[in-house]
């Protein structure tokens, strides 16, 4: 495929420098920079077109951390960090609206200027360059899963954060904790000029996407996406191929897209897997992007699924 490390989250600046780990000396360095982070959503820079807003190692609003940073890794050689500052109370957060599907609000420290603001990854990623995008995935990502990930799956004691913030270690019986990410297979399903639709019922009305699913163990690609599709549609799949792939950072996924051929077309449902699916022709989906039809939204902006579908109205498959 074409352009395939194109895709949004799939980029970022980072060396991850991973022997570096355990060297505590980085944090003193005096070219070392963070990003802080509210509640997973990064400190933006909005004075202009949006960028990732790195700050000084003695910034204000860093003390607001209770645990050590994560260590990122370098940029052009300079050490990279981030701290999570979610203990700050926001006391003019609109809760509601953080608890949206796509939340919209900007939250403003007092130590910073009112050009620099935490904004919801999700509500901003397709106006972030391709490598801002994919440091702030990074970040996102490795604090989602030290959120989870507190107390060990052996035993059940609380864990304890080593090799800055890259594993987690159980002093109760010694077991090491490492950050998972979780496969999840999207599918671009075809027969002939029409493409195969979803939505689940928490997306914003009338807003469609591709079928996706987690993969199970023991399970290929190409199986989980012929089991996928059939469990939520009854559409069989045939030939299967590897299109291109998406970190997704909500909260810690691995999207990997596919192309897939129907060897059918009847839909039967299944309501607890997908509110709605539908056959819809290229000519549909290209009048959907052009934002022509309220009934048929297009998937989200920076999505894989947009990207794919952009490529398939291109046939740059």
């Amino acid at each position: 495929m074409l352009d395939n490390e194109a895709v949004t989250f799939a980029g970022g600046t980072l060396d991850r420098a991973a022997h570096l780990r355990d060297d505590d000396s980085l944090l003193k360095a005096s070219t070392a920079l963070a990003i802080p982070l509210w509640h997973g959503k990064p400190l933006v820079d909005v004075s202009g077109a949006p960028t990732l807003a790195w700050l000084p190692m003695d910034a204000e609003i860093l003390k607001e951390a209770e645990e050590a940073p994560i260590f990122l890794g370098l940029q052009e050689g300079e050490p990279r960090f981030a701290y999570d500052v979610s203990s700050w109370q926001d006391e003019g957060a609109d809760k509601d609206e953080m608890a949206k599907f796509r939340d919209e609000s900007r939250n403003q420290h007092p130590s910073l200027p009112d050009t620099l603001k935490f904004i919801d990854l999700r509500s901003i990623m397709a106006d972030l360059t391709h490598n801002d995008a994919g440091d702030a995935a990074t970040a996102k990502g490795i604090f989602a899963w030290h959120l989870n990930h507190r107390f060990c799956a052996n035993c059940g004691e609380p864990t304890i954060v080593s090799q800055s913030g890259w594993q987690r270690h159980c002093p109760a019986c010694s077991h090491m904790h490492f950050p998972r990410t979780d496969p999840v297979v999207i599918m671009l399903v075809t027969r002939g000029n029409d493409v195969l639709l979803g939505r689940s019922p928490h997306w914003p009305e009338g807003m469609y996407s591709l079928l996706a699913g987690y993969m199970e163990p023991g399970e290929g690609i190409e199986e989980a996406v012929r089991r996928e599709v059939f469990e939520e549609t009854g559409v069989r799949v045939g030939k299967v191929g590897y299109l291109a792939s998406q970190p997704w950072p909500f909260p810690t996924s691995l999207m990997i897209g596919c192309v897939a051929e129907a060897l059918n077309t009847d839909l039967t449902l299944d309501p607890v897997e997908i509110e709605d699916a539908k056959w819809v022709s290229r000519e549909g989906v290209a009048n959907s992007f052009a934002g022509n039809d309220p009934e048929l939204l297009p998937s989200r902006k920076g999505s894989i699924a947009q990207f794919l579908l952009e490529r398939w109205l291109a046939d740059r498959l």
